[in-house]
């Protein structure tokens, strides 16, 4: 059996990347050759040089919701933050055949003890109310909310920026603070985003430009879409000592029949991202091709992999389910030599660091 200690390696402070780069293409980029076992050191507006005519590139076109709420515990008003992760796919019908109770999310609670299942969140003065329905066994919470949670999201939520992004706190005063973490969650949303479920980036593709995806384009480069609202499938951490026995979360998929006839054609699929390589395998993964649903894929060593030629990814954390995909992708050891080089060459790692190429 795998051990989860075998994906371990360390990264320092210095290397984690709490802002983008200046532009979105200007990352570095290195390029793994499964074949040869080159590795190579370039910039990400090089990408079109790897990419060939008749290429099919996939991208995941999820969207950050400001899924991060503040809100106060009914008896006591305590604060409490929500960050909304999925929404549950329950519904139930009335007499009249109205579809109710569509407000029901998975959600992560901080502090998660100030609630248990009864206790109600006041939003707003009361504009929306959350109601715990259930604690679960890894610490989530099933919230039921009553109101507009669309309306009051949009108007106080935020982008739930990654935890560990440092906000410049010891050298910009509140207002400038504001507006640095404004500024980031722009920059947390690709520029092809357009279907809005995601509680965390598909950050391979926060690299691309439009004018990038033109020369791309201009190539004969095709380009299709896939959606996979990323959740914490793809951000929690492996805690299990052996690989096998991790649970992954379910995650809401869809894939467009266009997208299926593109793959069809495709001379070589690329995928942008851990997520749009789940999303394709988990497609094709079963005779009946389920173009939506519910995806608990779980890529690891042995996989076979069905539809992905080639991917271009970020720099993972260790430990979790993203860097055991590429390992699978790729071959353990070729992605830990390749990861410690990129260490050495002081890449810049995680959701705003540089990009990798698998081909």
């Amino acid at each position: 059996m795998l051990k989860t200690s075998d994906f371990d390696f360390k990264v320092s402070e210095d290397l984690i990347a709490h802002e983008p780069a200046a532009k979105r293409d200007h990352s570095r980029l290195l390029v793994l050759d499964r074949k040869t076992q080159a590795i190579e050191h370039k910039y990400f507006y090089d990408v079109v040089d790897y990419l060939l005519p008749g290429d099919l590139l996939v991208l995941n076109d999820t969207k950050v919701i400001p899924a991060n709420l503040i809100g106060k515990k009914e008896d006591g008003g305590a604060k409490v933050e929500i960050l909304l992760v999925s929404r549950k796919q329950k519904s139930e019908r009335d007499k009249q055949g109205s579809e109710i109770r569509d407000q029901i999310w998975e959600c992560l609670v901080k502090p998660g003890k100030r609630l248990k299942v009864g206790s109600r969140v006041i939003f707003g003065d009361g504009v929306v109310v959350g109601t715990v329905l259930e604690k679960t066994e890894s610490g989530e919470q099933i919230i039921e909310f009553e109101g507009n949670l669309d309306g009051f999201m949009r108007k106080y939520g935020e982008i739930p920026l990654p935890p560990y992004i440092n906000a410049k706190s010891e050298i910009l005063n509140s207002k400038q603070i504001l507006n640095f973490k404004s500024q980031l969650s722009k920059r947390y949303q690709t520029v092809y985003a357009k279907r809005e479920g995601a509680s965390a980036a598909p950050t391979a593709g926060l690299h691309f430009t439009a004018e990038l995806l033109e020369k791309i384009k201009a190539k004969g480069i095709k380009i299709a879409q896939v959606t996979l609202h990323t959740g914490l499938a793809t951000f929690k951490p492996v805690y299990s000592e052996y690989v096998e026995e991790h649970k992954m979360y379910s995650e809401y998929y869809e894939v467009p029949k266009e997208t299926i006839d593109a793959l069809k054609a495709a001379k070589r699929v690329v995928a942008v991202g851990t997520t749009s390589v789940r999303t394709l395998e988990t497609v094709f993964a079963s005779k009946t091709q389920r173009l939506k649903g519910e995806t608990n894929l779980f890529i690891y060593s042995g996989h076979k992999f069905k539809v992905v030629d080639a991917m271009i990814t970020n720099f993972h954390w260790p430990r979790t389910t993203l860097i055991m995909l590429v390992s699978a992708f790729a071959g353990k050891e070729f992605i830990m030599k390749a990861y410690q080089e990129a260490i050495e060459q002081k890449y810049r790692f995680f959701s705003f660091g540089d990009a990798m190429m698998i081909v």
